[in-house]
């Protein structure tokens, strides 16, 4: 069912019945909950997981200098939730620990209900940079070494909230207007472009966008030289930036739920050896998710972007 606003957004902006139109030929009319022809994340094989939010292919490929063997996977969702779901739902996991800079799999644990060893959320007060609004990649860096060492026996993975906006090496507002007007529906910068009510460049995007991801590679870089044994590298899903979807040839902007363009779900996938592999052992869970305020996790959401 859709909203009130979303439905008199629909009849602003014809392209939004479109994406829809969309959606269900890539979902096969609701037939499948996720992208089928994507990868099982869990099932391959790595020591560490090191995930990059919204980070396409070719972006990666044309701006990484990150050591090792450059493949692509296609992921099984086009959005953080949709990968979430499509990859640890009801999984038994207790020989993995999860750092994330993310808030989405808190706000959807109940749903996804996986099962690692840990979960380490570090879009907490001490991880948050109100200044730029995000989890900056050397916090990420910094929390996973230390996870590293306290779990030595076991998989890691690192969610990294970059190269997704907000950006942090532009000056750009458009991307940050959450804190200038908390009451407005329409703080999502992608969705105010889709509905012709942004005049910013593809351009200027694109430098913006690029420009989180190399900002972030250095520390990406430097979390790998201190990680034993095989480290992969990925994304959760990719982005569009005014290329066209199909079957209807709209121009799409960011990474719509449900729609499986080359854009949008084809990842990057660095394969990096460093030493003798870990000796992973599976232990039981500790204690479950801390709580943690709803107005807290609606409030880092909602200024990374994810109107609820």
């Amino acid at each position: 069912m859709y909203s009130p606003s979303q439905l008199w957004r629909g009849l602003k902006s014809p392209n939004l019945f479109l994406r829809e139109a969309n959606r269900q030929y890539h979902r096969r009319l609701n037939k499948r909950e996720y992208n089928t022809d994507g990868v099982d994340v869990i099932d391959e094989d790595w020591d560490n997981l090191l995930i990059l939010d919204a980070c396409r292919y070719d972006m990666f490929e044309d701006g990484s200098t990150l050591p090792g063997r450059l493949e692509s996977r296609y992921s099984r969702g086009s959005t953080t939730v949709e990968f979430l779901r499509a990859n640890f739902s009801d999984r038994e996991m207790e020989d993995t620990v999860y750092v994330t800079a993310n808030p989405q799999l808190y706000r959807n644990y109940e749903d996804v209900n996986p099962n690692f060893h840990a979960v380490e959320n570090i879009w907490l007060e001490s991880g948050w940079d109100d200044e730029f609004q995000t989890v900056l990649p050397e916090t990420t860096t910094e929390y996973a070494l230390e996870a590293a060492e306290k779990y030595p026996d076991k998989r890691l993975i690192v969610h990294y909230i970059q190269p997704h906006y907000p950006f942090i090496t532009d000056a750009t507002s458009f991307d940050k207007g959450y804190l200038d007007n908390p009451d407005s529906d329409t703080r999502d910068f992608w969705g105010r472009k889709m509905e012709s009510e942004l005049d910013v460049s593809k351009g200027s995007i694109w430098h913006a966008y690029t420009g989180n991801l190399l900002r972030s590679l250095p520390h990406v870089s430097r979390l790998m030289d201190a990680l034993a044994g095989k480290t992969v590298v990925t994304a959760d899903h990719g982005n569009m930036v005014g290329e066209r979807a199909f079957p209807f040839p709209i121009r799409e902007w960011g990474h719509p739920r449900g729609i499986y363009t080359e854009e949008l779900v084809k990842v990057p996938w660095l394969v990096h050896e460093n030493g003798p592999r870990k000796e992973i052992t599976a232990d039981g869970s500790e204690q479950g998710m801390e709580d943690v305020d709803d107005d807290v996790v609606s409030d880092r959401l909602e200024q990374l972007g994810y109107v609820e």
